[in-house]
């Protein structure tokens, strides 16, 4: 295949997905198609439909968009306003490349966007998932998309960045900055999204990619064991997910009489429900409840020294 020009070549980057409105029929029509991907939930069609659609989707679409509506910004969702203009500031960095924002679920839709670069005659496809941390639920399902929607083009997937240096350093950064402004010397909670135990006893690598990039980010700020714990957020269902859950690990430091607790999450490249209404609000107002005070420390969002690590990332993988 002849190679092709930086004018013929793309970068997608990739984010989880939004809903278009913090309202029930909107987050109803995001988490039909989330909870429908069988990356994401396993279960047998016959059997997870009829619950899908006759008991989850009606009590968890107005609870959860009550939950968006707390942290909707005027511009849309945090996750979709963030992830943009993350794109932009990377395609700031390699302006010779077209450099895009999709969604895995919802809109801006990533195979309707393929389909469209493929039309429009791009030739070289970087795609970025916005998960540092490979996993069977997030990057493969990234991938099932790619590999359905680019025959013929020339495409590298960026599945993993858990442990790059110039990401593992603005993490870093911005643990320090947060910590000049608010005072230091408070534990350091390492917050990830979980998965099911079941998947990494099937050989999920995501596990320990997350004890990698925050045993390497605690090692750039030069933290001691005890002064560092990881935890994982955000479970759905009833079976048993990886452990100790974010809540647990809070409820363990306090009855340790730890009382300053800073949280930060290097699963998550941007803002988000998960990151603004779980931990930053509900999990912060859990810690209080404890005599406690939990500070968040924000994602990297659109920060320089993210889009500075993450253009270099895109161009080492395309050899440029």
């Amino acid at each position: 295949m002849q190679s092709a020009s930086p004018a013929d070549t793309a970068l997608v980057v990739v984010n989880l997905g939004t809903p278009d409105a913090p309202t029930a029929p909107a987050v109803r029509r995001y988490l039909a198609e989330f909870l429908g991907d069988p990356r994401v939930v396993s279960i047998p069609p016959l059997l997870w439909k009829p619950l899908l659609y006759g008991l989850i989707l009606p009590l968890r679409g107005p609870r959860s968009a009550a939950n968006y509506a707390k942290v909707w910004l005027e511009e849309g969702s945090p996750l979709l306003v963030h992830t943009t203009r993350l794109a932009a500031a990377i395609g700031q960095r390699i302006p010779e490349w077209r450099v895009v924002p999709a969604m895995r679920y919802g809109k801006p839709s990533l195979r309707a966007l393929l389909r469209q670069l493929r039309e429009s005659g791009v030739r070289r496809l970087v795609v970025l998932p916005l998960y540092p941390q490979y996993s069977t639920t997030t990057t493969a399902s990234v991938a099932d998309v790619v590999a359905e929607e680019t025959q013929g083009m020339d495409v590298t997937l960026i599945e993993d960045y858990s442990t790059d240096a110039a990401w593992v350093e603005a993490v870093a950064a911005s643990v320090r900055a947060h910590r000049q402004c608010q005072g230091g010397g408070r534990h350091l909670l390492f917050s990830f999204h979980g998965i099911p135990q079941r998947l990494a006893d099937n050989g999920d690598p995501y596990p320990q990619r997350c004890r990698d990039s925050a045993a390497a980010i605690a090692a750039a700020l030069g933290l001691e064991a005890g002064q560092w714990s990881l935890s994982y957020q955000s479970r759905f269902g009833r079976e048993r997910w990886l452990e100790p859950s974010t809540l647990a690990e809070l409820d363990r430091l306090a009855g340790a009489g730890v009382r300053e607790v800073d949280v930060v999450c290097p699963g998550f490249a941007v803002d988000c429900i998960e990151t603004l209404e779980e931990v930053a609000m509900g999990l912060a107002e859990h810690f209080a409840g404890h005599g406690g005070r939990l500070r968040y420390i924000p994602c990297l969002n659109d920060a320089p020294a993210h889009a500075d690590a993450l253009a270099r990332l895109a161009r080492r993988a395309a050899g440029a």
